[in-house]
Order: C-alpha cells, then structure tokens, then sequence
C-alpha cells in the first residue's frame, strides 16, 4: 500500500467546483452568486391568519403553524387567545434532502393536550413556481384552511407564500432551514448567517501640559503630583512632576484608543504621592469625546483650561469646593492615522479613520465560502463525535459570519460575499470554527478548526481561483490537519491606473511617518483596539465572540515561541541563499575551476571597463532577462499555510509545550530552569555574533583613533600613497589591474590569508575593556 505524502496531505488542491449555473433550469444565474455551487431550496412564508376558531366554547385558539415535508418539521410560535395571528416566518427545505411529493402546512391549536388541528393547507410539489432573483419575492395569498379530514372547508384562512427558490434568495438568511430542524427556541438565532462591520476607532491624544492653583490636604508639603488618565479599561499617566510647585508642568502625550459611538468619557484625575501606595486625588475632571476636536492632519489643535473638580466633606456630606484649581490640556482625536488591530504583515485595512482621507477604490473582492471536508469531531454528543461548523471571514472593516451546518463533518455553506478594495497590498483572512454555543452552553469557547489567509496582490486580476485550503491547527502535541475548506476568490480590477499608483503610495497613512509612534505605543494601542473591537462584536446578536475575534486577528502573534524563532532563521538563511550562490559561483570563476567561463568573465570585465557606461544597462538588461525566465514558472496558486516554513511539522514537544504555555507561566520549576537554561545557551550564541560584530566595527574606527600608533601610522601614510597613485593613474586603469588580481590563475596565489585581511585582524578593539 502507497503511503501519504505528508507534504501532498497539507499541500494546496485545484478544484472545479460547478459554479456560476443554476439548477433551476439549467440557466446562467446572475453574477451576484457565480461563485458558489447552486442550492435549490423549497420557500414557504408563513405571514397571518384570520377567522381562526378552537374547539373552545368561545372559538378561542392558541394558534401555531406546522410546516410539514416528509420528515421535516418546522414550527412557528404560537399565540394565546388570538384568531388573527401574524407570524412573518420563513421556512426553507433542501431540495437534496426532500423525500416527499407533497408539503402540509397545519394549523393547530396550543391549548388542546394533543394540539388539535384547525385546518390545514397540502401543496404538490409539481405545482410549485419557481423564483430566481433579481425577481421580485413572491406576493403571498389567502387560502382557505381544509379540514384535517380533507372532507370539507374549515373555517378560516390563512397568508402564506411558497416558491422553490436558491440560496440567493433574500428570505434565506433569516429562514428556519431545515438542516438545522434539531436546534430550538434561542438556538436558531445563533447559527444564522450575518455581517458585522468593526467599530470605527480613533486614536485619542492627549496632551497634558500644566496645572495651576492645586491645594494639597497636607499644607505643611509640595505635592508630588502626577495626572491620570482613564478612558473606559485603558489606563495610563503622566511622571512625577520633578518640581517642587502648586503649578507642576508635564507636556507630556497620552495616547489611547476611542470607537464610535463614544459611548465613555474621558476621566483625568490631578494625584498626589502621599506616600509608598496611597494617592490622594487633588482634582478631576470628565470630558465627553463628542466634544473633543477632530484633526486631519499634523497640526497643532487649540489648547483650553479644564476646571478641576474636588469634593470636600462637610458635616459628613459631599460637597464641591467653591475654589478649582485648574488643569491645561491639549486633546485631539488623530484622523490621519489607521488604527491597527491587525498586524501590518497581513492587514486588511491601512485607511486612515477620517473619510475625507480615503482614497478611491480600485476594485471588488468577491469570497464563494463553499464547502469543507474531512472535518474532525469538535466534541461528543450523544457518546458520538460531531461538529457544527461555520466560517468566518475578515476583510477591512467588514466580518462575514455563514451559518452554522448542524451535526456535518462536510459541510456545504456556498455563501457569497463582496468587498470594496482600496490597496491591493492586503490579506483577507477566513476561518472555521464549531460552534459550542448552539444549545445555550455559554461557558464553553468556539474551538478553532483552522484559518486561512489570501493576499490580493498575489492574485490576477478577473480570474476565479477555486481551491480547497486545508486546514492546518498547532497544537501542543504537534501540528494537525482538521480538515480543508474550498474557497472560490476573484479580485476584480475596476481601476489599473489607480491600482499600479498604488504601489508608489506608502503603505500606512502619512501621519505614521511625521509623527511616529514607538514599537511600545503600538504594541500597547493594537492591544487596545483588539480588546475594544472583540468587546463591540461580541455584543452583536449573533454574537461574534471573542475568541473568534481573538483568533482572526492573531492577537498573540507576538508572543515568544521557539518555532517561530526558527523558522525566521532559516527565513533569512533563504533570503541570503542566492547571495551565498552567487559568492561559490563567484569563487569558482576567480579559481579557474571552468577555464573558458573565466576567460568569458575575463573578457566582460575588461569590455565594461573599456566602456563603463554599459555597466548599468547590462545589469537592469540582466534583471529583465532573469524575470522573463522566470516567468514560465510563476505561481500559479495562492499562497497558503505552509507547514515545512513554519517548521511545524519537525518542532520539539518541549517547544510546542512551551509556545503554548501562559503569561506569566504555569509550568512547574524543574521545567521552567529547563528553559531558561536553553534560553540561555542560545542568548550566549546570539551574545557572541554581536560581540564579534561590535568588535569588528571598533578595529575600523581604531584606523585613525591611534589607539595603535603603528598601524594608525601604517594606514595613514598608506592612505597618501594611494592619494597620489590614484591621482596620477587614471581610474579605468586601476580596476582593470584589481580585477585582474582578484581573478588571477590558482598559480599565482596562496592559502594563506591576504595582507589586508592580516593587517584588519591586529586593529585592536574595546574587547581588552569587558568585563
């Protein structure tokens, strides 16, 4: 028997899924879907009834429809004591799964034991009509209720409407589906497909320049005085004004994170060091963000005095001080930059927050969320393995969310979905996960199957790429494949002009660049904005929750991780290879291992010395012929996780341990020196590269240090030799001697190393001055 390749298991699979043509006919479908396969499903909206009568002695009823095909159930909620009741539902069977001829709606009643039945309505599937969008939804008619013995009419009528229709359907994101006919009451609002969109963030600075008049409890001392800042759970402060003063002066920047709507104000509160641990609050003032000034641009916005707030007891009650000191402050809501949540290696978004600065778009993304297989089981049910899978994509401001397959380890959601594209340097992100949450089962997280990331600018323009990604999860015991996801991806151009401009834009807005913000500041502000966009989504109905959030956005992408560290090496060691390459190649010309490439070398060199204006077109003409050759060989495929370059697949247990453990950690002690002392070992190699770097940096400032007066003395008069031959001897002449030297025969040279190399190596460094 052949065995895996385990390369092929975790490699990238072409498709041909049947998109773009309906099953309704056969016809061409129209191109808001062209990137899913076709769903046929069975339409029945359940809208009102009248004239209802129960077998009560007053004809009251508690009505409820039953919608019933085959197997399938689907039910409505009922109504106490009502003959007109109005339900507005829509219920949707997979044609796939249809067993019947006929479909029954019953109406009954809810307070008979055995739920009497009023009337009912029998439709023959050969009957339905057919509906494709862009057509307009079906009007839906009264009929008139049959009795349940189908003898003779029963009293009243009921609204519906039933057409076969597709998943483009408007009805079908709000329908009860008839897949998920397991899943009751509040259930069925958590596997509905919907669109988030993120909360538009800003970035809040404020600058705390002074404060006057403060009265200290304690008059007998100068107040150590610092101001704190509070903007929701973001905290931050101001230093310990170093002057000894009732009017300290910071000028200092605190930086934080505010989402519209601004639902939370801004808290500044005046502090005095009393002691070790304990503050006295001198003053506070609350500023609403409505009526914080918005910028654009770099330039400075107006500076206002803010009353200081303070309470005094009085005979045990709160009461305002009649005297406020006051604070100066300089706040501005900063437009001009792109609030990062995601990191910049893989962002979907680099727009600045204020509109005004958005650029015109230059194309489409359209997503075709199809199908998945081989899914592992997420958790036991019924002493049974089972998943409920739903994905989620993440491009700019906008998350899409499918619904949730019950109980299906190959899902099919063929779900469409369409962005606008402002920069086509940017990665749509998609993940799968189970959905924990279905049977109200809240203290359990959505387990994360797998994710998958698309850059635009790796794709060409108006063409369908249709693949199955798989899906690739570490975990401590080592890297799994929980799956594959088929994903059908077109990024259609609407603008080339405006996309090639694009590529000589930088890549964050400008006020990144006149006004920088520290690694910290980052670090701390992309913290932030993660904790308020996981905090706002998760208050949607359906929540989007926030270890789903958490997830798409790699919030711990900066954590320590040995694998990682690894797989950056030999990132670089690839990066340098073709160098390393040209060096051996390089070697091999100057000792003469192919006699006639060196004579060709030989000629060449003396050609571009003869003539050096073609030295540079040969070289761009060089680079044009490289890339036309290799051309034929361009990928042809999206990039995709890979497992060999995250050296996933060859990582230590006690690595992947380790990368998986908390902050701080909660390993046990003998481990934990386990680590360090590997972590150590390895920071003593790194130690010695940058020491030897460092000292080979100090040997060529010591050229003209004379901290060796002879070979300060020995470069020194070198140097006016060389002034003086260069002077005299024209500067063709000197490299065509050089370049003959250096590509001399094997004859005429030695093991030993060269009198410059010697002459570097005694130069004497700080080294003799370590510790």
């Amino acid at each position: 028997m052949k065995q895996a390749n385990p390369l092929e298991e975790f490699a990238l699979k072409e498709t041909s899924p049947a998109i773009g043509v309906g099953g309704l006919g056969g016809e061409k479908l129209s191109s808001t879907y062209d990137l899913v396969e076709q769903m046929q499903y069975l339409y029945v909206r359940v809208v009102k009834a009248k004239e209802l009568s129960g077998k009560d002695v007053t004809g009251s009823c508690d009505p409820y429809v039953e919608v019933k095909l085959g197997n399938y159930k689907g039910a409505t909620k009922h109504f106490e004591k009502s003959n007109k009741p109005e339900w507005n539902q829509v219920f949707a069977f997979s044609k796939e799964r249809i067993q019947a001829s006929i479909v029954e709606i019953l109406v009954k009643d809810k307070a008979v034991v055995k739920d009497d039945i009023i009337g009912r309505i029998v439709f023959d599937l050969n009957e339905v009509p057919k509906r494709v969008p862009p057509d307009s939804p079906l009007a839906p008619q009264w009929y008139r209720l049959e009795d349940h013995k189908r003898d003779n009419k029963s009293k009243g009528e009921l609204m519906l409407a039933i057409w076969m229709g597709t998943q483009g359907d408007e009805a079908f994101p709000e329908a009860w589906h008839s897949d998920a006919a397991s899943v009751g009451g509040d259930g069925v609002g958590k596997i509905r497909s919907k669109v988030y969109l993120s909360p538009k963030l800003w970035y809040l600075r404020v600058n705390v320049i002074e404060a006057q008049d403060l009265v200290p409890h304690d008059k007998t001392r100068f107040p150590e005085v610092y101001v704190k800042a509070m903007l929701g759970n973001q905290g931050f402060r101001t230093k310990t004004c170093p002057a000894k003063t009732l009017n300290p002066m910071w000028n200092e920047d605190l930086l934080f994170v505010a989402a519209e709507p601004f639902e939370e104000p801004l808290l500044l509160s005046v502090e005095d060091r009393v002691g070790p641990g304990k503050d006295e609050t001198l003053g506070r003032c609350l500023i609403p963000l409505h009526n914080v000034q918005r910028r654009l641009d770099h330039k400075p916005v107006d500076t206002r005095w803010h009353n200081l707030e303070k309470h005094i007891i009085v005979d045990g009650e709160k009461k305002e001080a009649k005297f406020a000191s006051r604070i100066h402050l300089r706040i501005c809501l900063d437009g001009g930059y792109h609030v990062l949540d995601e990191s910049t290696h893989y962002s979907s978004d680099l727009r600045p927050t204020a509109k005004q600065l958005w650029k015109q778009s230059i194309g489409v993304l359209e997503l075709g969320i199809l199908s998945a297989h081989g899914l592992m089981p997420m958790k036991n049910k019924d002493g049974r393995g089972t998943t409920d899978a739903y994905c989620v994509a993440k491009y700019g401001q906008k998350w899409v969310r499918t619904r949730t397959i019950i109980d299906s380890f190959h899902p099919k959601w063929n779900e469409q979905y369409t962005w606008e594209v402002f920069d086509p340097c940017t990665v749509i992100t998609i993940g799968v996960f189970d959905n924990c949450h279905i049977q109200g089962n809240n203290g359990m997280k959505d387990s994360r199957i797998g994710k998958v990331r698309v850059r635009l600018s790796t794709l060409e323009a108006d063409r369908v790429y249709t693949h199955s990604y798989p899906l690739i999860v570490l975990h401590p015991s080592g890297v799994k494949k929980m799956g594959e996801v088929q994903l059908a991806v077109r990024f259609s151009c609407s603008s080339w002009t405006n996309m090639l401009h694009m590529y000589s834009h930088p890549l964050l807005p400008k006020m990144h660049y006149i006004h920088p913000f520290s690694v910290i500041q980052l670090d701390t502000l992309r913290h932030q904005a993660t904790q308020i966009v996981s905090m706002r989504l998760s208050r949607a109905e359906p929540p989007l929750r926030k270890e789903v959030v958490e997830y798409m956005l790699d919030v711990d992408s900066h954590m320590w991780s040995m694998r990682r560290s690894k797989a950056n090496f030999f990132r670089i060691m690839s990066v340098l290879s073709n160098m390393i390459a040209v060096g051996r190649w390089f070697d091999q010309i100057c000792n003469w291992k192919n006699p006639i490439t060196t004579i060709l070398i030989h000629i060449l060199f003396i050609i571009l010395i003869v003539y050096p204006e073609l030295i540079l077109p040969t070289i761009f003409l060089y680079l044009f012929l490289i890339g036309i050759w290799n051309y034929r060989w361009r990928p042809r495929h999206p990039p995709h996780m890979d497992t060999r370059l995250s050296h996933a697949d060859v990582a230590h247990p006690d690595e992947l341990d380790e990368e998986f453990d908390t902050f701080p950690t909660s390993r046990p002690n003998e481990i934990i020196r386990m680590r360090y002392d590997r972590l150590r070992s390895i920071a003593g190699r790194i130690q010695t590269v940058v020491g030897d770097l460092a000292t080979q940096g100090e040997r060529f400032q010591s050229l003209l240090s004379w901290r060796d007066p002879r070979t300060t003395a020995l470069f020194v008069t070198f140097c006016l030799v060389a002034a003086i031959v260069l002077y005299i001897t024209p500067f063709k002449v000197v490299i065509l001697f050089y370049g003959i030297y250096v590509l001399r025969h094997p004859r005429f040279r030695r093991k030993l190393p060269s009198v410059p190399i010697n002459f570097f190596r005694r130069l004497p460094a700080k080294t003799d001055g370590m510790l």
